[in-house]
């Protein structure tokens, strides 16, 4: 009995803890507009309060988060009160849990009923509510607590994608309006998103760090804080789009009535008086299409122009929806199946420095272990010291950790609300760590390197670069086991791979027979791939997979370009006089000289294939494109995107570049670019290119 006790004692505290904890982060994200979590976070605290208090109802109170919709209403604002609650969703993180969901809610459902969903994108924008009387756009409201919103009725008009007058008289181009005569009810009140596009996003950041301003952090925060600015000149100077689909209240009108009584044909309905909606909706008859449709929307969320953390899969029947009513402050007749997390908050540690293969010192987060997407995450790119002091980085801050599809997880900032005055200026080292060498940096270079060529902390990162699958793609010969060979003296330089020999390996510790035959058969197979993968591979200052393609392409044979100087290099498209400085330099040294000649030696491919089949006639034919910064894809995947749609892509920037595909932390190369007029894309934009 005192154990049950103790246990109910315990979770009564952590039930106040929890509710603690949410009303001060829903205070943070829906009066601040800054938070200091991610919603990943937020809906495990959430969860964890639901839990806690379906199993135990009687704790539930009145003012409980679970009750409660947003946050509370800003002193700053006029108060709005909606005419009807402006709803949150419940969650689902599976296929599973959407369809334990329509089995709780099918025993509400008349048996003979026929039952439809439609699937929409769920936005992470602003909510915004839009009254309409006779027509007229009126007042704009934040949803606020839900059944009260903020006056930002000013702000609102100056948001182009919203309709002063309604309806619109003629067709738009992009939509799916109509020129046709439709009936709008004398008071009129809309639902919607308010947000930022993805690109825009990007250049509104890129022109404030211009100026000299604080970047936001994504733009969710910049649309909110945006929209609920007191001056709404502000507002008017920012790209803030708008998505509407729901009909808050509305009169009747025309001979039914009534407005349509199917979230689709709603949709179409918005949109044709007027409204942007989603041009990606669709309905269905089975749920498990529906749930199909909207998980095929996890590898492609980036293809959305918007940042969107889910789909909304609802009953499209109105007239259902409503008879199934409200649980708690969600309702019943639909569900957002959330996208898995990208982004999470953690305390940065440390700072740890890797040396590259060209001796480039990279600094990379050491983390507490944080899961995001599934994945615990404990190590996290900082790209440059140049990048840590901009975005004001510190050892101790809670930082925003991202993780996209494969690519390595990066810390995109710090919460600044976080601090408590014990975080850290971080400096770059003025030593290498691994060799005590005095670090330089380059003019006009972000990097900072250790000159010692012979510095142990490149050995192992060479290998691992020469045995990658952008390289020589050696399985089975990881960062484990270039470690392991490191250490025994097996490999001094990467030529050192292809001297290797059975019984070295079977000496090793975890070799047996079979994993040493396949490590040497692997090694064997590498001696054939082509001769642009070998002279990627070598490491050469500023040669990566393009560069080494149109080298290998020019000269034919790893001699030949081995002998050329500087002027035959720089004849080549996309080879400027920095990377032939580089390649000269580093084709010249003697032990490069030697390296060579031994990789010859042992077999390995030094002539270049007969040229590929010409791919014009794509949609990029005639286009030239650089890649930089951090994607979500390898750089030489989408290349080969590019090259396959008939585009041609370089590694430097110049006035016969026609695009810039930019990621994260893009550098010089962006600058150069922007200074130059180029068209910068991102993915989506690109992704759009070649659907062309």
């Amino acid at each position: 009995m005192s154990d049950l006790k103790s246990r109910l004692t315990e979770l009564r505290e952590r039930l106040t803890e929890l509710r603690e904890q949410i009303n001060f982060h829903n205070y943070r994200y829906n009066v601040l507009d800054d938070p200091v979590i991610s919603d990943a976070e937020y809906d495990r605290l959430l969860n964890e309060l639901k839990q806690i208090e379906s199993e135990h109802p009687e704790w539930i109170t009145p003012d409980s988060p679970t009750q409660r919709v947003g946050g509370q209403v800003s002193e700053r604002f006029a108060k709005v009160p909606h005419p009807a609650p402006i709803l949150s969703l419940a969650n689902a993180f599976n296929g599973d849990a959407v369809r334990e969901w329509f089995t709780r809610i099918s025993k509400l459902i008349p048996a003979a009923r026929p039952v439809q969903f439609t699937v929409e994108p769920k936005i992470d924008g602003l909510s915004v509510v839009l009254h309409y009387r006779d027509g007229m756009f009126v007042q704009g409201a934040t949803r606020g607590d839900g059944n009260i919103g903020e006056d930002i009725t000013p702000n609102l008009r100056t948001v182009r994608a919203v309709p002063l007058k309604i309806p619109v008289a003629s067709s738009r181009s992009g939509s799916r309006a109509r020129n046709v005569s439709v009936a709008v009810p004398s008071t009129f009140v809309v639902r919607g998103e308010a947000f930022i596009e993805m690109r825009a996003f990007e250049e509104m950041n890129a022109q404030i760090e211009k100026d000299g301003g604080k970047t936001f952090a994504n733009p969710r925060n910049a649309a909110a804080g945006f929209l609920r600015q007191l001056d709404s000149r502000i507002t008017s100077k920012r790209p803030i789009s708008l998505l509407c689909y729901q009909i808050v209240a509305a009169d009747a009108v025309g001979a039914d009535g009534d407005t349509p009584r199917s979230q689709f044909a709603l949709l179409e309905y918005l949109n044709t008086i007027g409204f942007p909606t989603t041009t990606i909706a669709k309905r269905f008859d089975a749920l498990d299409d529906a749930i199909t449709y909207a998980e095929s929307w996890i590898d492609r969320r980036d293809t959305l122009p918007f940042e969107a953390d889910g789909m909304v899969i609802k009953i499209d029947d109105l007239d259902l929806q409503q008879a199934l009513g409200i649980v708690g402050k969600d309702p019943r007749g639909a569900i957002a199946l959330k996208f898995p997390a990208r982004e999470a908050t953690t305390p940065l540690l440390d700072v740890g420095v890797n040396i590259g293969r060209t001796g480039i010192m990279a600094p990379y987060a050491i983390l507490e272990p944080v899961n995001v997407g599934g994945v615990t995450i404990e190590r996290a790119t900082l790209h440059n010291y140049d990048d840590i002091a901009r975005k004001d980085i510190r050892i101790h801050d809670r930082v925003v950790v991202k993780r996209s599809g494969d690519v390595i997880p990066y810390v995109v900032g710090p919460v600044i609300a976080a601090r408590t005055g014990r975080e850290k200026v971080i400096e770059p080292p003025r030593k290498c760590p691994y060799c005590d060498t005095p670090i330089i940096r380059r003019e006009g270079e972000v990097a900072i390197y250790c000159p010692n060529r012979d510095c142990p902390g490149r050995l192992d990162r060479a290998v691992q670069f020469f045995v990658s699958k952008g390289a020589l793609d050696i399985d089975g010969l990881g960062e484990k086991i270039a470690a392991q060979l490191i250490e025994a003296g097996l490999i001094e330089d990467v030529a050192d791979i292809y001297s290797i020999t059975r019984d070295q390996l079977l000496e090793l510790d975890g070799f047996a027979e079979k994993k040493a035959d396949k490590l040497l058969a692997s090694i064997e197979a590498s001696k054939r791939r082509p001769l642009d993968r070998l002279i990627a591979a070598l490491g050469i200052p500023h040669v990566g997979s393009v560069a080494a393609e149109a080298l290998a392409a020019h000269f034919g044979s790893i001699d030949k370009f081995r002998q050329a100087d500087e002027d035959a290099l720089t004849q080549i498209e996309g080879i400027g006089p920095t990377i032939a400085a580089a390649i000269v330099e580093w084709t010249q040294r003697k032990d490069h000289i030697d390296l060579v000649a031994r990789l010859k030696k042992a077999g390995l491919n030094t002539q270049a294939e007969k040229a590929a089949a010409d791919r014009s006639g794509g949609p990029l034919t005639g286009k030239t494109f650089v890649i930089t910064g951090t994607l979500s894809k390898p750089r030489d995947e989408i290349a080969e995107l590019i090259k396959s749609a008939g585009g041609k892509v370089t590694d430097s920037v110049s006035k016969k570049t026609d695009y810039v595909v930019a990621g994260e932390a893009a550098g010089s190369k962006l600058t150069k670019a922007q200074q130059l007029g180029i068209i910068i894309l991102d993915e989506a934009a690109l992704q759009r290119l070649l659907s062309n």
